[in-house]
């Protein structure tokens, strides 16, 4: 674990689509005075500032949204339904409102301290199968927002063995209600800690 270094700021640049297919199979890592978790990123969503109503900027600069209009690399952490939070990656140009939404993790460590954290009857392909759960196994929240991912306790780092996850499917993206047909989720199709599985084919 202590080879393991953020990405500088030169890997979030670049389109936004861009970055969400280049986090897949990369390390997200957060230390805590409990102990250090971290596992690959296997699902993520693109939200664009342009013609995305889906996309918290559509609707302007807000006290909610202020970070995604930040420079890239900084994390974008929000509240939904008033009780999971969701960790984004802020991607595009300063002021535009772009972010990667990391859905789902593959856990590779700490596995004992997500289990703690989500409960000892949750199986390792649910530990971090969804934003929420995903947040709440990594002890991501609120106080994370606007942190440079350059920096630790919470960042990404490369994964040597990330050619694993080199297939990358695009579907539509999930648990949204507008905006649903453009394929700005990106998986590695058939990977088990999805949010939701997807066909191999």
């Amino acid at each position: 674990m202590d080879k393991l270094q953020p990405f500088e700021k030169d890997f979030y640049r670049g389109s936004t689509v861009e970055v969400a297919r280049r986090l897949i199979g990369q390390y997200l890592c957060r230390e805590s005075e409990q102990g250090t978790v971290y596992g690959s990123i296997v699902e993520t969503e693109a939200y664009l500032s342009s013609n995305d109503p889906a996309c918290h900027a559509s609707v302007g600069r807000t006290g909610r949204n202020t970070t995604m209009f930040g420079p890239a690399g900084r994390a974008y952490v929000y509240l939904i339904y008033g009780l999971y939070y969701c960790f984004n990656v802020v991607t595009g140009p300063e002021s535009e409102g772009e972010a990667v939404l990391v859905r789902a993790i593959e856990p590779a460590g700490g596995l004992g301290l997500m289990k703690k954290r989500r409960g000892p009857s949750c199986s390792p392909a649910n530990l971090a199968s969804g934003p929420g759960k995903l947040c709440h196994a990594f002890a991501i929240d609120k106080s994370l927002d606007g942190h440079e991912l350059q920096k630790k306790p919470l960042y990404i780092a490369e994964n040597k063995n990330a050619t694993r996850y080199n297939r990358i499917k695009a579907t539509p993206r999930i648990g949204i209600s507008v905006a649903q047909d453009r394929l700005l989720r990106f998986v590695v199709p058939g990977n088990k800690y999805l949010s939701r599985r997807e066909p191999i084919g």
